[in-house]
């Protein structure tokens, strides 16, 4: 149990960095997979009248969602490695809030679970990056509870 406690974040936090640092490759180069992925939503936010928040200028294009990914893995990496605490946390919410939607659209819209016929592997990688997130966000409460404090309490004296 003490070695879980010890590096357990190490773990937890490389699996996600890797995770997302792996995906930017297919998101930033315009791969055939991210464009099934991306156009299938795209058609599907059309039906409601949202067509183009997923195309490569919208709102929630690849490139926004890899830039998100992308920064979430330097900030757990710098906290990391740099032992910044806060950083770490901050990185791990940014990493819920793009798996909460990443696993949200496989779930609720026409994507489905395995939409590249890869067993779901995508699906079940973001499920994983999703809890580990969650366990980083976990870990790193009381610096990320403080730095909101700060925060609100920055905004309210003004």
């Amino acid at each position: 149990m003490n070695y879980i406690r010890k590096y357990g974040h190490w773990v937890i936090s490389i699996y996600i960095a890797v995770i997302f640092l792996d995906s930017l490759r297919f998101k930033f180069t315009n791969a055939p997979e991210t464009q099934v992925i991306f156009g299938k939503l795209d058609a599907w936010a059309d039906t409601f009248g949202g067509g183009g928040i997923f195309s490569q200028t919208g709102l929630f294009s690849q490139y926004v969602i890899g830039s998100a990914e992308l920064v979430a893995s330097v900030l757990i990496l710098a906290g990391l490695f740099l032992g910044y605490k806060t950083m770490h946390g901050l990185g791990a919410l940014i990493g819920v809030a793009v798996m909460t939607g990443a696993i949200s659209f496989h779930l609720f819209t026409p994507l489905g679970i395995d939409p590249n016929n890869d067993g779901g592997g995508l699906f079940f990688a973001a499920i994983g990056v999703w809890l580990g997130s969650i366990a980083i966000a976990f870990m790193r409460r009381k610096e990320l509870l403080k730095l909101g404090c700060g925060v609100v309490g920055s905004v309210l004296s003004k």
